[in-house]
């Protein structure tokens, strides 16, 4: 039986789909390098997809969560996503936190970034050194998703809604 694609397994979530990052950079495509040379975009318009896929399944009453574990002062990339988030996640209907990684010390995490569903399925997102996603692993073993689901809610529990988090 072929592994479901991440949107299937979005689509498919009855309550819960819930993100936890740990990188301070992710691959620096052209979207990234247009920020970077100071081109200011609408990332609602630039990823019209996103929106519809998380508004659509808030809208069936799934909570869409997601964590960012960050190293401060904020990395170029971190800043980037922190500046678009507002207007991308936020604005599609995630609830979006971060964590500063000083205050995650006494946290068990998973070595990789995940996305949980419905605390039934794990799909951990594997990337290169160099920030490039390599692949993605779907995982049901209970003792790996009880670990994720319990190192997202440890996240979650200390981590500031992005409305008050303030970057230094």
């Amino acid at each position: 039986m072929p592994q479901p694609t991440f949107e299937e397994l979005f689509r498919s979530a009855r309550h819960s789909a819930y993100h936890l990052e740990m990188r301070d950079a992710y691959g620096l495509d052209e979207d990234y390098r247009e920020w970077s040379a100071g081109h200011r975009f609408d990332p609602a318009e630039r990823w019209p997809w996103w929106v519809e896929l998380v508004s659509s399944t808030v809208a069936r009453g799934v909570a869409v969560q997601r964590a960012r574990i960050v190293s401060e002062p904020l990395s170029s990339y971190t800043r980037y996503e922190y500046e678009l988030t507002a207007g991308h996640n936020v604005k599609a209907g995630e609830d979006v936190r971060w964590l500063p990684r000083r205050r995650a010390s006494g946290l068990a995490l998973p070595g990789n970034d995940f996305w949980l569903f419905d605390d039934t399925a794990v799909l951990f997102n594997h990337f290169a050194g160099d920030g490039t996603m390599t692949g993605e692993e779907l995982v049901t073993d209970q003792t790996v998703v009880g670990l994720c689901s319990s190192a997202f809610s440890a996240v979650w529990e200390r981590a500031i809604p992005h409305e008050e988090y303030r970057p230094t």
